[in-house]
This record gives C-alpha cells, sequence and structure tokens, in this order.
C-alpha cells in the first residue's frame, strides 16, 4: 500500500487546546468560525435584499443558540454518565454520536427562528434567500472542521489520496477508525459548499423573486449531499440523511418552480436600501 497523501498529517488535530478538564475540539471551533463568518455575510445579504439586519440577527442567534442548547441537553441526556465523569464536556462543541440529536436540535432551532421572524412580520420567502448563501458559507468551513477532527469520516480508500487517523481523541470521540486509509469526504463535502456558496453570490443580482436562491441552495446541497452520502462511512442515520436531501431537491421545485408573477425584482431591493 502506497503512502498516503495525508500521512505527514495523518494525526490531524481533533483537539484544538486543552486547559486541564476543559477541552476545545477542533470541530467545535471550526463551527463556531462558520457561525461567526455565516452571521457576518447574512447582515450585508440583508441589507442588499431591503432587510432590518438587526431583526436578521435576532432571526439567527434565535435558531442558532435553540439548536446549540437543544443538543447539549440532548447529548447530556442520552449520554449522562459521560458527562457526569466529564462535566466540563458540557460547555464543549463535541459532536453527537446520535444524528437525530443533531436532527431535533435543527428542527427545534428553525421552528424558533420562523416563530421569530412571523412574530416580526418578516417575509420568510426573502429570509431565506438571505440564509441560503450564509448556509452554505458555514458549512464549507465546518466541515474543513470535521476533516481536521475526523469526525463524519469517510469508506475505506486504497488512493493515495486517501487520509489515515491516528488519534485516539478522533476515534473516542467520533469513533474514527485508526490506520485506515478513508476517503476525505469531509474534504468533498467543504469543497461542494463553497462552490455553491459562489454559485449563490453569482447568481444574487440575477434573482427574480423571492425564495429563488433559497430553492437553488436546496437543490444544489440536496444533489451534492446526496452523491457524495455514498462516500460516508455507513454509520446510523445514513439512510435517513439521504432521504432528507431527496427532500431538499423536491422541496427546492416549490421555490423554482412557483409563478414569478408574485415576485420581486433586483429594483425593488435598490428601491428599499
Amino acid at each position: 500500500m502506497g503512502r498516503s497523501f495525508f500521512s505527514a498529517s495523518n494525526s490531524l488535530y481533533p483537539r484544538l487546546f486543552q486547559i486541564g478538564h476543559f477541552a476545545i475540539p477542533t470541530y467545535g471551533a471550526l463551527i463556531a468560525l462558520g457561525l461567526v463568518a455565516a452571521l457576518a455575510a447574512l447582515m450585508q445579504f440583508a441589507r442588499r435584499m431591503g432587510l432590518d439586519p438587526n431583526k436578521l440577527w435576532n432571526f439567527a442567534v434565535i435558531g442558532i443558540l435553540t439548536t446549540l442548547i437543544s443538543a447539549r441537553l440532548l447529548l447530556v441526556a442520552t449520554a449522562f454518565s459521560v458527562f457526569r465523569k466529564h462535566p466540563f464536556w458540557v460547555l464543549g462543541l463535541t459532536a453527537s454520536h446520535s444524528s437525530w440529536v443533531l436532527s431535533v436540535a435543527v428542527i427545534l432551532g428553525v421552528a424558533a427562528a420562523i416563530f421569530y421572524a412571523l412574530a416580526e412580520g418578516l417575509s420568510l420567502p426573502r429570509v431565506a434567500d438571505c440564509i441560503a448563501p450564509s448556509s452554505a458559507l458555514a458549512l464549507g468551513i465546518s466541515r474543513t472542521g470535521a476533516f481536521l477532527a475526523g469526525a463524519d469520516y469517510g469508506v475505506p480508500v486504497q488512493h493515495a489520496f486517501g487520509v489515515t487517523y491516528t488519534s485516539a481523541l478522533a476515534r473516542f470521540w467520533y469513533g474514527t477508525p485508526l490506520g485506515i486509509r478513508l476517503h476525505p469526504v469531509q474534504i468533498y463535502e467543504a469543497v461542494a459548499s463553497l462552490l455553491i456558496f459562489c454559485a449563490l453570490i453569482w447568481w444574487l443580482p440575477r434573482r427574480t423573486q423571492d425564495g429563488e436562491l433559497f430553492g437553488i441552495w436546496l437543490f444544489l446541497s440536496g444533489i451534492a449531499g446526496f452523491s457524495l452520502g455514498f462516500y460516508r462511512a455507513a454509520i446510523t442515520g445514513v439512510v435517513v440523511r439521504q432521504l432528507i436531501f431527496v427532500f431538499f431537491v423536491i422541496v427546492s421545485a416549490m421555490f423554482l418552480l412557483r409563478r414569478k408573477s408574485g415576485g420581486y425584482t433586483v429594483e425593488d431591493d435598490s428601491s428599499r436600501n
């Protein structure tokens, strides 16, 4: 077997740093960085589309905090014995081994954010257009963190472009197999997300109706996620995740194929600025 392309850094960096019993995982840190970048981008898109940036900030913060807090509480509830031995881990941003925990947390976060948007009278399709490129940017950054940490690892591969993990922490935190060359599927996903982000930025001045950017994001993300899902290791929840990507593609038609008579133009945005 030849030398791995990533062999020079095959242990990678599942832990960014640790002080006593308090550890900051690299994956969690990159997720946080992605969220910060997404919030900054969201403010710019809100101004471009004639929305109140302060309301969009509140919308995003409510959704993010609800998701993070829900995920932490659910993770503690499902792995109470582990957190009882290491209570400071509840402050970390380690990924959950149960896909349903993240799914439920995201649903709760989205529901809370939508409730706020409706209460403030915000246009949900236009808000979705602001969220689409911001989400693509955040996913691109977070997927890079997953690669460095060994989370959401790929299937075994023989070619030299594979990555081999050796860190015991990667195995302990994310169940990453050690000493086996794997597809760097997280890098594939990061590149796909950043390409989608660039495509959405390019299409931004060409959109003709509310929800169009969001529909494009759903379609491209669904296609990319479903295709790259075959390079992911067969872990719990893989079927559900693939069905979610199919759902993304189907729902995208609601935004891309609806009548444009009720849409808006770029000039409508300019008149609001």
